[in-house]
């Protein structure tokens, strides 16, 4: 007997039986071993250098494996990566023989098999040209099997020119085949090349006819259905996935939102339009392209409060602390926002009542019964009705109720119509949101909030009509829903940044929003039904009130917000900045104090503006700059001075006017009015030869240049009165110019300026440099009334002036500065002209309440007496 012969005899090895699997050699296989005994059977194999094992397949595929249980014929093969885990072990199987197992038994808790390596039967003649022609098709048909099942033909054409005995390419093949465990266990045990080649044929034809049948059923499919009818295909298999793995809750869905449905209490228009919706979705099934807008629109009519609401809280010792609690100043607008919740209250107090006075006259005309139950059980309503809401009053003893009555929601209506809406105007960071948010907070309701700054489409308004896809309701329907009451405190913020376009103008749709008498019914063209909003408090803030359309500003009761003071500004600093910019950055009042000088030195040299904004990022600025300085252990606490705040923050950032040293020919005074604040400008004159000709510089509009003709019209026609030589006139220019250059400017206030300058210049008299003023002049030297006048006196007196000219007329504007500006400013309320230039012109005196003036007479100037408070 031979060596090879004899190791064949002698072959042992452990079993690793395999479930499902056929390991053909040549192959390589990933297994997973979870099995005590093939874990065993492993770590036997593992222990011999050459790591191998008898892989053979399980006649059936259970648990507990035996001898019997295994087929004869099976493969040897080599383990080769291996990875362990807490469920077994995952490996790779190289198949390297046929094996025939002689003997088998249980050896330590695995199975042992004493394996003979099988000797396959080869060709009669490798020249033989039915085995050639068997083998070259066999070759040429797994190439094709390859392709159509995806594989690119790169791929397949390196593997099969990989393997050229055939027998191997056999058992390559058979590996890769669909076929079922009992048919390549049957192609294992062919030890015939040339009977194995020609069955793997057969199963290579075989799944070439499957592929091919399946692209024509496919195709024949494809052309026959439509995207909906594929729709409908993918959905009925989805819904037989989920009814598999128990996920079938499409009726439990359904009748969840029917419930939704039934328990709100819906208009009759709008109760009509979803039990139609509704019987629809019922009728056509999920399956429609239809029912998911259906649903979409029942879910987003199901989440509307329709008869939820706030239970409010209208008392007004709590409401002023409130506002007093988040908002320092703003004197005027706290006054006003408590006149409005004062009238809510009696408006509320006198609905009850009213409903106790129907009540108590149904009782009255309830008929007396004999046991006197008809009259005790309308007394008993009386009291309910006395003490219950308007809207949960009891009817009338008897079950009748008066007809002629109205009932208390239509009463409700009624007197809503009459609450104002309220437009919060003025520059911004002076506090409009968060006083709406106060006003919630004092009221009990919930608060809702919209920027409209740049909605340009209507359809923010009101919606999109269900027609179009990707349809969703209005921003005022979405702001209900996220409130989840019909009564909350709505802002609608940036009202003046509205913007145009061909979709529509949405200021138009906000007419309807914003009128009491209509927005009772008001339509979303998503919804399509009447939607309910007068009971929500609408609240709208603006930056300039000139961009509002004048029907949508008609609506709204202007509450007006003007610029904080640096006194004011420091106060907020102090009890709300400084505090909540501590906490946000990590330091404790220990570790950091502001004095009031360095806040003050932040306000005037480091911000420009109206409100706090500003302040309060520089305040964090500084923060953070001592939080470093803290975390770095440089320091364990940081007393922040005016001296220190130029080296924390670095130079200045803003630049004020400052008062004029000295008196100066031609040289005025004026203030001027921005968004963040008041300030003086100086406007200059000069004279030169030329044709009489007026020349005006610094980016001025068309009002203020109209301003700067009437004046010099003013001069010429009064040049004897104003001691101007003709020759100072006639035959020469007049150049007025404005400083900041690169600023545009504009405006009738500056008009008086403009007329003391050039009267100034061309009489020779200089202009008074602790003087401000502001007014608009006419031909005949009249001065006329303008606007901001509490923010251009603060700005005169944050440059350090102390008297001021303003136009009699906005006297009263006065009553709007703080008393302690009041108590250190004089003004001089003036009529025309003359007045002005006798109290800004040098060489005047002041003389029994009458300015006497070089050759003028007491009779030429009308008595001045200054404002003092």
């Amino acid at each position: 007997m031979s060596e090879t012969a004899e190791r064949r005899e002698r072959l042992v090895l452990p079993v690793l039986p395999l479930r499902e699997v056929v390991l053909f050699p040549g192959t390589t296989v990933p297994i997973g071993a979870g099995r005590p005994g093939t874990l065993r059977a492993i770590e036997a194999a593992l222990a011999d250098p050459e790591r191998r094992i008898f892989a053979v397949s399980q006649r059936q595929n259970v648990e507990q494996v035996s001898a019997e249980g295994l087929y004869t014929i099976g493969t040897i093969a080599r383990i080769g990566q291996l990875q362990r885990g807490l469920a077994g072990m995952q490996l790779l199987l190289n198949g390297e023989s046929r094996g025939i197992a002689m003997h088998m038994g249980d050896k330590n808790g695995y199975l042992e098999a004493i394996v003979r390596e099988a000797e396959e039967m080869q060709p009669l003649g490798p020249e033989d040209p039915a085995f050639v022609a068997l083998y070259r098709e066999a070759r040429a048909r797994a190439g094709e099997l390859g392709q159509k099942s995806g594989l690119p033909e790169e791929v397949v054409q390196q593997v099969l020119a990989g393997v050229a005995d055939p027998g191997r390419f056999a058992d390559l093949v058979a590996g890769y085949l669909d076929v079922a465990p009992l048919e390549r266990q049957a192609l294992l045990e062919t030890l015939s090349v040339e009977e194995r080649l020609r069955r793997v044929l057969v199963h290579i034809q075989r799944q070439i006819a499957v592929l091919d049948a399946q692209e024509d059923i496919k195709s024949q499919v494809q052309e026959e259905l439509g995207e909906r009818q594929r729709e409908l295909f993918l959905r009925e298999q989805l819904k037989q996935i989920r009814r598999e793995l128990g996920e079938d809750d499409e009726r439990g869905d359904l009748q969840e939102l029917q419930e939704k449905l039934a328990a709100l209490e819906l208009p009759p228009e709008a109760r009509k339009e979803v039990d139609r919706e509704l019987a629809r979705l019922e009728r056509i099934g999920r399956e429609s392209m239809e029912a998911q807008v259906i649903r979409t629109f029942l879910d987003n009519v199901a989440e509307l409060p329709w008869n939820r609401r706030s239970e409010e809280s209208l008392d007004l010792s709590r409401a002023q602390t409130i506002l007093d609690e988040d908002h320092y100043a703003l004197g005027d607008v706290k006054d006003r926002v408590l006149e409005f919740l004062a009238v809510r209250q009696l408006r509320e107090e006198s609905e009850r009542r009213e409903s106790a006075r129907r009540a108590a006259a149904a009782l009255e005309e309830a008929p007396p019964a004999p046991d006197g139950s008809a009259a005790g059980s309308a007394r008993e309503g009386t009291q309910a009705a006395a003490a219950s809401p308007p809207d949960e009053a009891a009817p009338p003893a008897g079950g009748e109720e008066p007809a002629a009555q109205p009932s208390p929601k239509v009463e409700r209506r009624e007197k809503a119509a009459k609450g104002p809406i309220l437009l919060f105007a003025g520059p911004p960071g002076v506090g409009k949101t968060s006083v709406a948010k106060s006003i919630a907070r004092a009221m009990g309701r919930e608060y809702v909030r919209i920027s409209l700054g740049g909605a340009r489409d209507e359809a923010d308004i009101r919606g999109h009509r269900r027609t179009y896809v990707g349809a969703m309701p209005g921003r005022i329907l979405q702001g209900m829903k996220q409130a989840g009451t019909r009564n909350p405190v709505f802002l609608l913020d940036e009202v003046d940044k509205l913007g145009v376009s061909f979709q529509g103008d949405p200021a138009s749709a906000l007419l309807e929003v914003l009128d009491p008498a209509q927005n009772d019914s008001f339509v979303d063209h998503y919804l399509g039904v009447p939607f309910d909003l007068s009971e929500v408090l609408f609240i709208c803030t603006a930056n300039f009130m000139q961009n509002i359309p004048g029907p949508l500003l008609d609506r709204m009761e202007v509450v007006e917000f003007s610029g904080y003071t640096e006194r004011e500004k420091l106060m907020i600093a102090r009890n709300y900045l400084i505090p909540r910019q501590r906490r946000e950055h990590g330091m404790t009042e220990d570790q950091i104090v502001l004095a009031d000088g360095a806040v003050s030195e932040v306000i005037a040299s480091y911000t420009r503006e109206a409100g706090v904004r500003q302040l309060e990022r520089e305040i964090g600025k500084l923060c953070r700059k001592v939080a470093r300085r803290i975390a770095a252990r440089d320091v364990e606490r940081v007393e922040v001075t005016r001296e220190l705040v130029d080296e924390l923050l670095g130079r200045p950032k803003v630049h004020p006017e400052h008062a004029a040293r000295e008196d100066r020919v031609g040289v005025a005074t004026g203030m001027y009015y921005t968004p963040v604040g008041g300030d003086i400008m100086f406007v200059e004159a000069s004279v030169m030869r030329g044709k009489g000709e007026l020349l005006l510089t610094g980016q001025l509009g068309d009002v203020m240049k109209e301003s700067a003709r009437a004046a010099l019209t003013y001069a010429r026609s009064h040049a004897a009165g104003l001691h101007i030589r003709e020759d100072a006139i006639g035959e020469r220019d007049v150049h007025i110019h404005v400083p900041a250059g690169a600023i545009p400017k504009d405006g009738p206030s500056a008009g008086v300026t403009m007329a003391t300058a050039l009267v100034s210049v061309l009489s020779g008299r200089p202009v008074r440099h602790d003087i401000a003023m502001t007014g608009e002049i006419t031909l005949r030297g009249d001065v006329l009334p303008i606007g901001g006048v509490k923010e251009k006196v603060l700005g005169a007196v944050r440059a350090g002036i102390a008297r001021i000219i303003l136009p009699l007329k906005n006297e009263p504007d006065l009553e709007d500065l703080p008393a302690e500006v009041r108590e250190t400013i004089e003004v001089y309320p003036v009529e025309n002209l003359g007045q002005v230039l006798a109290l800004a012109l040098r060489g005047a005196t002041f003389r029994e309440g009458r300015l006497l003036s070089g050759d003028q007479s007491p009779g030429d100037v009308a008595p001045l007496q200054a404002y003092h408070h």
